[in-house]
């Protein structure tokens, strides 16, 4: 579901671009977050929690908590809520906390 028409505001969208989602691939707007984009294509689950395997998904949408982490194009713990779609990404569900990257 996405929101096609508002009274106030207005929506101006990137191009269609192709990303992939666990494999499958999915349509979206570049520049659009990719929870956004997952959730048009009716992705409700991002992630599991760590402890009770607990489903979350779009929660706060600004970038604060930490229910949309997801990998993206092997990058774990990305804020998919702020993170701007590009054709051909390639974004995973996390399972648990996710493995932290050595950047040097």
């Amino acid at each position: 579901m996405r929101v096609e028409e508002h009274p106030i505001i207005n929506f101006t969208r990137g191009k269609k671009v192709n990303f992939f989602f666990n494999g499958r691939e999915v349509e979206g707007y570049e520049g659009e977050p990719i929870a956004a984009a997952l959730h048009a294509e009716g992705i409700k689950v991002l992630r599991h929690t760590h402890n009770k395997n607990r489903p979350r998904g779009f929660y706060c949408a600004i970038g604060n908590c930490s229910s949309c982490l997801m990998k993206v194009d092997g990058i774990p713990n990305v804020r998919v809520c702020v993170e701007a779609l590009r054709e051909g990404m390639h974004v995973q569900t996390q399972s648990g906390r996710g493995e932290l990257r050595d950047n040097n």
